[in-house]
């Protein structure tokens, strides 16, 4: 039999601790917040399978915390409130509440409905299939990033590396593992190659959301290479969305030669894909 997982969010703890015990009693996983400032990073880390939503809350309200979820998860929502007007009922189904209990209720009642919501749900298109890394959270399915409030789109190379990175948080990433996820082929990988990822409309937002990630004291890990570095290696590749520009060769160059050479190139590139060098 599957345990399902439910998070009630009400700040009135005996309410939620009479709801917690009596879910309990029926099989029911659950967990009550307590601190009501943090709750998106509460409900990443307990992944539950739905969530009961009071309306009322402190700092902010629980249409601002059902909007913040729907941002990650379609996970099937409860609001459970005492704020039965027409208008709150429609407000909170337009924020993405699957379904509105008044307060007060009997729980057995409650049992129905969320027994209902779950069999509607869970064939499991509704999972959270997220990575999160301290503030960071990285939407699998969506190919999309947040942090604090921000959402931004990857392309498809930085999807893939930031996906390698943040599920491996707290171990290194070899630049060979890198390139078998991005290509899933090491043909052009040797040890007198280097190569970039040109994505940069979205590398440059993932770049400046990292460096306020890194102000406030977290530490995620980024690869890149600059052009500066690039001039150290036999061999270097221009690839955009996996797709190969260019490719120049050191020959006899020194590095100050190689790294204008390769100066000009990305500039090149870059004006005939219409970005900023």
């Amino acid at each position: 039999m599957i345990q399902y997982k439910v998070l009630i969010i009400e700040d009135d703890l005996n309410a939620a601790q009479s709801i917690s015990n009596f879910l309990s009693a029926w099989g029911f996983q659950c967990e009550y917040l307590k601190d009501f400032g943090q709750v998106t990073d509460q409900f990443i880390s307990f992944r539950p399978e739905i969530v009961l939503l009071d309306i009322t809350l402190p700092h902010y309200n629980g249409y601002h915390w059902c909007e913040e979820i729907r941002k990650i998860s379609k996970v099937p929502i409860i609001f459970i409130s005492s704020i039965n007007d027409n208008l709150n009922m429609i407000l909170a189904m337009n924020m993405g509440g699957d379904d509105f209990v008044v307060k007060p209720f009997d729980l057995n009642f409650l049992l129905a409905k969320i027994n209902s919501l779950l069999r509607r749900t869970y064939d499991f298109q509704g999972a959270m299939n997220v990575v999160a890394c301290g503030d960071v959270v990285l939407d699998l399915d969506n190919a999309k990033l947040q942090y604090k409030g921000r959402i931004l789109e990857l392309s498809r190379n930085d999807f893939i590396i930031l996906k390698e990175l943040m599920t491996h948080s707290g171990k290194s990433v070899s630049r060979d593992e890198l390139m078998q996820a991005l290509w899933n082929d090491n043909t052009f990988v040797d040890d007198n190659t280097l190569t970039g990822a040109l994505d940069s409309r979205s590398s440059a937002q993932v770049m400046k959301m990292f460096t306020d990630i890194h102000r406030t004291g977290q530490t995620i890990l980024v690869v890149t290479h600059s052009v500066k570095t690039a001039c150290y290696a036999g061999r270097v590749l221009f690839i955009r969305d996996g797709r190969l520009f260019n490719q120049l060769y050191r020959g006899d160059m020194d590095n100050e030669a190689f790294q204008e050479k390769i100066s000009d190139n990305l500039k090149i590139l870059l004006q005939k894909e219409g970005l900023d060098a």
